[in-house]
């Protein structure tokens, strides 16, 4: 048995099920949303995911760091490389905001400003993504990182295109060739998780003892995703509600 199966996945069982009870998985995966409550969705989980997206390249560079200062530096050069491939990504989300917003304004009023709607202060879900990934990285255990990454890829590889499948249901390809982040990322963070997972279990193989603290990062990073995912869907719906949207 793989020191993964035994040492950390036992301790993020309880928050991975939540990928199939939370509310705001539920209503995304349901045939019967509403079309415009979906769209809405969309426009402000691309816009808010500017914020959890932008430091991605540096807090996987800062866990590299880290580990070669503390002595791992195959795996710290392992995360510095695969750091070069996240640069940039926030740029995606942003640009799909402005054109599912573009779209949205041709059929809705009031329009949208996307840039406005990335420009948001962020909730306490985003601010505490962004403050679970700090800790990590300045910790004695900077893999936490790899963890969090782990976890937020198993909503990314399970759930993300079950969401885009119905999406394309919903809404028609027309919407969905729009999410180019989410479509590539449901692609590609197949492989991300695959390497997380072989780091995870590098870093098992020397210090087992690890596997709780590691698992509390990663169960961490995934209860803010789905709190986050949740902010997105009260925004969507509020956003909908024609008292609020006249205030």
């Amino acid at each position: 048995m793989s020191l993964m199966n035994s040492q950390y996945l036992p301790h993020v069982k309880q928050t991975r099920e939540r990928l199939e009870t939370e509310p705001v998985v539920r209503t995304l995966l349901s045939p019967d949303i509403a079309p415009a409550l979906m769209e809405r969705f969309l426009i402000e989980w691309s816009a808010r995911g500017a914020y959890m997206t932008e430091p991605v390249d540096g807090w996987i560079r800062g866990a590299g760091e880290r580990c070669i200062a503390l002595g791992k530096t195959k795996l710290g050069q392992a995360l510095i490389t695969h750091a070069r491939h996240e640069a940039g990504h926030h740029l995606m989300t942003i640009e799909d905001a402005r054109t599912l917003a573009r779209r949205w304004n041709t059929r809705h009023a009031p329009a949208l400003d996307a840039d406005a709607l990335v420009a948001q202060p962020p909730t306490e879900a985003m601010r505490q993504y962004r403050q679970v990934h700090d800790e990590a990285i300045s910790s004695a255990l900077p893999l936490g990182q790899a963890a969090i990454e782990y976890e937020v890829g198993e909503l990314a590889v399970v759930v993300v295109p079950r969401i885009l499948a119905n999406v394309k249901q919903v809404l028609g390809p027309e919407v969905l060739e729009r999410l180019t982040f989410l479509v590539e990322h449901a692609a590609v963070d197949v492989g991300h998780t695959a390497l997380n997972e072989r780091m995870l279990e590098e870093w098992l193989r020397e210090q087992p003892e690890d596997g709780v603290r590691l698992a509390a990062f990663g169960a961490r990073g995934l209860d803010c995703y789905l709190r986050f995912l949740a902010d997105c869907l009260r925004a969507a719906q509020e956003g909908l509600d024609p008292l609020r949207a006249a205030a």
